[in-house]
């Protein structure tokens, strides 16, 4: 008994290495992203906005959230409230009135307001353009920052991961970790770094179109030939 249970462990590392070795291939990972490109060239963020801080404050509300509902909020918000020094002036009370319907109200109007106040004192009400200057930011994490830089200043400093990256990268074994920051570290190792911006917003894409969470058309997938999903063995540590 003791010897079958000592292998176990052993056999599921190995059977892990395995998958990683054949979902990592640069060959595959290679034409995984010229599918991609093929498939979605227009891909690109869906949350409306027209400069970096309108961007910040939409991805913010997208939390637990839906882009469509955000744009529905935020055109008004933004006319109403148009620079940082705005949103910085505001009550907290009010602001919750107009992000209501996006959810979690309350801990995104502090969050808001929160890095609205330190962009006017610290960042002279200009959103800063470095990963380690908006991780500071109340209520901005890796996420968040990673659609600031690619989007709005088209820097590269990581990948987006948000629910449509995480399950799609299993999927396809380009990771098989469980935390957006242990495969974001993944995906930045097998993904050209050139590429980082546009392939977030290629799964995206693909995950809201195709690769749903339930029911995904795998029919008609231009990445079906190179994915492991139906065969896959789940392994536990």
């Amino acid at each position: 008994m003791r010897s079958v249970v000592a292998k176990r462990p052993a056999a599921a590392r190995s059977q892990k290495a395995k998958r990683s070795a054949r979902g990592q291939d640069p060959a595959r990972v290679r034409e995984i992203l010229r599918r991609l490109e093929k498939t979605y060239p227009d891909a690109h963020c869906a949350l409306l906005h027209s400069n970096p801080f309108q961007l910040l404050v939409a991805t913010i509300l997208s939390a637990q959230c839906t882009d469509e509902r955000v744009n529905q909020v935020t055109p008004g918000l933004f006319r109403k409230y148009p620079t940082p020094r705005d949103f910085a002036a505001l009550p907290q009370e009010v602001l919750e009135v107009e992000i209501r319907s996006t959810g979690f109200f309350r801990n995104k109007s502090k969050s808001i307001l929160g890095a609205s106040r330190k962009i006017v004192q610290e960042f002279g009400g200009r959103v800063p353009e470095t990963m380690e200057q908006l991780l500071t930011l109340p209520g901005v994490a890796r996420k968040t920052a990673n659609v600031v830089l690619g989007t709005a200043y088209g820097k590269a400093t990581g990948v987006v991961v948000d629910t449509h990256v995480q399950r799609i990268a299993r999927r396809l074994d380009l990771t098989l970790q469980d935390t957006p920051e242990k495969i974001e570290q993944d995906l930045m190792c097998v993904i050209p770094q050139a590429q980082w911006i546009n392939f977030a917003h290629q799964l995206i894409f693909h995950g809201r179109r195709c690769c749903t969470a339930r029911k995904p058309n795998c029919p008609a997938c231009s990445l079906e030939p190179l994915c492991y999903a139906k065969d896959k063995v789940v392994v536990s540590e």
